[in-house]
């Protein structure tokens, strides 16, 4: 055993090198290498390098039923958070994008926008389709930003993109039903089924800097109406509550994104978002399981764990109170 497993950690020899300097089959060099890990001859350590968190991801992806979590050191500060956490999703797609994917694309994140800028160009994935999942048109200056991400995105991994040419907030619901009718709007919305990937923010119910410069927000009263609801945060200006209840509002019919049920359905969805502001709508996207897979700064990612633990706390506490009433 001592032999065999100097050979091959030590060494660097592979099985079969070793297999043939000793005469033996590969399968006894596979049992005895396993034996010797048993016996304490060979006892394997992981050195994880500074800045990454596997513990804390595990916690995270455990408590909250996600298939995965990716968790970066970042400073407090909202703008380098939407720029380390853009930097993360492109490592993220970058690594697990699939021939075929078609990823829905939601405009107005900071988050996003930087994941663009991060991501590094290839052509392996021409069959891929990028579509945008939230009206994209509004103030000309910020609309550009909408659309860059649509099409960069497709640009970068070569494949085509698809734009949802309204905005993302109408005034009124029949404005919104004769845009539903335009073919090119109707070319996107019937991409929606066929989503397999969505890369979403999540906003809390107060807009950030850009969706506000975008003229894609409701009025103040109508938020002031939303967080009367119980509302927390959005995806897609789709609103939710602190239990991932859609908040269902009038509102709703003006606004022309994916929506909640339909985001359900996709088989892998991203969330991208950290930072104080967006806490509740975090937590709220978790509880209402409209995300499987997040990436989120590390103070974040420990006030959710935090949180959590308070949760289970009260529930065992209730638990105990209620077996001493019987």
């Amino acid at each position: 055993m001592a032999k065999v497993a100097r050979m091959y950690y030590t060494q660097g020899m592979r099985q079969t090198e070793i297999c043939e300097r000793l005469n033996i089959h590969q399968s006894t060099v596979s049992r005895v290498l396993k034996r010797a890990e048993k016996e304490g001859i060979v006892r394997i350590t992981v050195s994880l390098p500074s800045g990454t968190h596997t513990e804390t991801e595990e916690a995270l992806q455990a408590g909250f039923g996600l298939s995965e979590a990716v968790v970066v050191d970042c400073l407090d500060d909202e703008a380098q958070i939407a720029h380390d956490l853009g930097a993360a999703a492109a490592f993220y797609l970058e690594n697990t994008l699939k021939p075929n994917d078609v990823i829905g694309i939601s405009s107005w994140s900071a988050a996003l926008l930087q994941m663009v800028n991060s991501l590094r160009p290839s052509q392996r994935f021409k069959s891929n389709r990028v579509v945008q999942i939230l009206g994209g048109v509004g103030s000309p200056n910020a609309e550009v930003h909408a659309t860059q991400v649509t099409r960069r995105l497709a640009d970068l991994i070569g494949g085509e993109a698809t734009l949802l040419p309204a905005p993302g907030v109408v005034g009124s619901k029949n404005a919104r039903e004769v845009l539903l009718k335009d073919r090119f709007v109707r070319e996107a919305l019937d991409l929606f089924p066929k989503i397999t990937l969505a890369l979403v923010g999540i906003g809390a119910t107060e807009p950030s800097r850009g969706l506000a410069s975008s003229g894609n927000i409701f009025s103040p009263q109508e938020l002031k109406l939303l967080s009367g609801k119980g509302a927390v945060g959005d995806i897609c200006l789709r609103f939710f509550d602190e239990n991932g209840r859609p908040v269902v509002t009038e509102l709703n019919e003006r606004v022309i994104s994916m929506e909640l049920e339909q985001l359900r359905s996709v088989r892998r969805i991203v969330g991208v978002a950290g930072g104080k502001r967006k806490m509740q709508a975090i937590r709220g996207a978790l509880a209402g399981k409209w995300i499987n897979v997040l990436i989120t700064d590390l103070a974040t990612a420990e006030r959710l764990l935090a949180g959590r633990e308070d949760e289970e706390l009260k529930m065992a506490g209730r638990g105990r109170a209620g077996q001493r009433t019987r």
